[in-house]
Formats: C-alpha cells, structure tokens, sequence
C-alpha cells in the first residue's frame, strides 16, 4: 500500500478485474488484479482527492467494495477503514484467533469495551472493536447516522479485514447494529450472536408493541441533549446507566467520568440523531433471519433498556437463543459485572468454537 509522507495512504477495492483502458483514469496510483477483484492503491493526498477517486470510480458504473485508510504516522498510527461515504472508521484489533467483533452503545466507543478485550484477546481470541461513525476517533459526517448505514459499516470492517467465522457482540445501540447487520448481509461470514442489554428487538412504545418505552422518554433524551449535552451525560453515568441512583450502590468516579469522557467524544449531531436509531429502529425483522447460535444477556433492573422490553422479548424471538439473566445488575454490565460478563462471553466462545481450557493453554504455550 503507497504512503505520503505523512504515512497515510488509500486501497480500494473493486468487483471485478477492470481493464487496461481504465488505469489512465487513475494516475499515479498502483492497479492489482486478483480473482474477480481489482486492487488500487495511492497516496492519501487530503480528504478531498479520496472523494473525488471514489467518485470517479462510481461514475464508471464499477462497484466499489471496500476502502480502506491507514493512517501509518508513528505518533498517531490508528487504524481505520473507510465507508463507501469515505466516512473514517476507526477500529482496535487485539490478539489472535477466531475473531469477535464488539460494537458499542451509545454515546460511547471501543474504549468501552476494553475490559472485555483485553481478557479474550489474552484468552486466544482476536477481538476487534470499530468507534461508529460519528463516535470516538471516527469522522463525524453529517449524515448516516441510522442503523442501515451503521450495518453498511460494519459490513465494510469485516470485508475490508476479510474476517470470517466472526462471533457478532453488540452492547445497548450495538446490539441494534449487530443484528441490523444480519439482516442486510446475512449471515455467511458470522458464526455466533453475543446481544448484551441490547435494544432489539423494539424500544419505542407503538400499536404493536404496547410494552415499549413512550416516546416522550426518549423526547426527553433528545431536549437534554440539545439543551446541555455534557450535563445529560454525566446524570445518566451518575444515576441509571450503571445502576448508581439504586440504594447501596457506589458506582466509581472514574468509571462514571469514562462514560462522560467517551460520550463527548461524539459529535453532537451524530450522537442527536442516533438517539431515533437505537430507540425508534424495529429489529424484528432483522431477528427473524438470524440462524447462528445466540446468546443474550440482560440485567433484571436495567433502567436504560428494561429486560423486558429488550433482552427477553430478543430471546423468544430468536430460535434456540439462550437467555442469561443478571439479577439486580443495571444496564452499563460491561463495567458492573465485567468479569462475569467477560467469562460467560469466554464460554460461549469456547463453545462455538469447540475450545478447552486445555486447548487455550496449548495455544499460549
């Protein structure tokens, strides 16, 4: 892959092996043909030079597949993948083995989920977790900001990274794109369904769902939001997020500032509008045509997505799921209960893929 001097640099990836005639419309970039598959590879010369390749290629009526940017600079190497919007994605990747990909909720970012990486990616598994766009280190574009473009991305990380036999963990708004992901690209590269305190299969309250949670919760989110964001997030980490608003619990500072921290790492806007992706977006659909062993995990005294607006009514909508039940624990369990949620992930990983403490020592050997 070609590199400016800043270390950044592009690949792109296109359906079908385009002819000679067409590297002249690409100057100074590098043209690879592999089985039914174009590579094209240049420099990074700034974001608009990107668009503008990406807009040429789409002009040629030629299907673009992925893209990809890496960002190689020493002191600010971070991984990304790039949408077909040429929204930057940034992603982590940890260990080596069958590969989880972890997908955040709102209005956080991989970083939430490090706890979790760190004990699996030590424990024989590759873990990877990508900031959604408009989160985190990724770009904050104006649009996309709803599930069918948050599943796209996802799509482009797992065909970008080529991972197959990918165990899906979504947490919160995470669960939605995890599963939104199933039901637009299948199932042929996942092997395993993790939803954990998801908001599947339906939060808002509507005819047919009568047990949601009434729109003016979520109208009340949003009036916050734009009235004092910074504020909105600190009362959610302080009181329901992790269960610190219940009697005798004593949430630390440091894992409520890290809720605040992440949360305004977002865009305002993307963060706004993300609020009618996780609450208004009905996954019923998207659940029917999941046919992978499915675990879901769910606190009893979630505040954020009650259990049984989210993690029971999943389960009896997904054949052959099992359904793990937290008594008492809050909705932010990442944090609450992260050893045991980190264990139980260990186990139905080990299970899926036939693995033994035995073998996992073997591997470390």
């Amino acid at each position: 892959m070609a590199r400016d001097a800043a270390g950044r640099s592009y690949e792109l990836v296109l359906r079908g092996e385009i002819g000679d005639h067409y590297a002249l419309l690409f100057d100074g970039m590098c043209l690879e043909r592999v089985t039914g598959h174009t590579v094209l590879t240049g420099r990074m010369v700034d974001q608009a030079h990107l668009h503008g390749v990406i807009a040429r290629i789409q002009e040629l009526g030629v299907e673009l597949v992925s893209v990809n940017v890496v960002d190689n600079a020493k002191e600010h190497a971070m991984a990304t993948v790039t949408a077909s919007d040429g929204t930057r994605l940034f992603y982590k990747d940890w260990g080596e083995g069958p590969p989880v990909i972890l997908s955040h909720g709102w209005p956080l970012n991989a970083d939430s989920w490090e706890a979790q990486m760190l004990f699996l990616a030590s424990s024989g598994y590759r873990c990877i977790a990508h900031d959604r766009r408009g989160h985190g280190r990724s770009d904050q574009p104006w649009d996309g900001n709803e599930m069918d473009t948050y599943a796209d991305d996802l799509a482009v990380l797992i065909d970008t990274l080529d991972l197959r036999g990918v165990t899906l963990v979504g947490f919160s708004t995470g669960g939605g794109e995890v599963v939104r992901y199933i039901g637009r690209h299948g199932t042929g590269r996942i092997a395993g369904l993790v939803l954990v305190s998801a908001v599947p299969p339906l939060m808002l309250r509507t005819d047919d769902n009568p047990g949601g949670v009434p729109i003016e919760v979520f109208d009340g989110i949003r009036a916050s939001s734009l009235a004092d964001r910074s504020q909105t997030y600190r009362e959610l980490a302080d009181g329901p997020f992790f269960g610190n608003n219940r009697e005798g619990a004593d949430v630390s500072q440091g894992t409520r500032d890290a809720f605040w921290r992440q949360g305004m790492q977002s865009g305002h806007r993307n963060a706004y509008e993300c609020i009618a992706a996780f609450s208004a977006s009905d996954f019923r659909p998207d659940l029917a045509q999941v046919d992978v062993p499915t675990l879901v995990i769910h606190g009893d005294d979630d505040q954020v997505v009650p259990f049984a607006v989210g993690g029971q009514a999943s389960a009896a909508l997904v054949e052959g799921a099992t359904l793990t039940v937290y008594p008492g624990a809050p909705h932010g369990i990442t944090d609450t209960h992260k050893e045991r949620l980190g264990a139980d992930l260990l186990a139905f990983l080990d299970t899926l893929h036939e693995r033994t403490a035995d073998d996992r020592a073997r591997l470390h050997a």
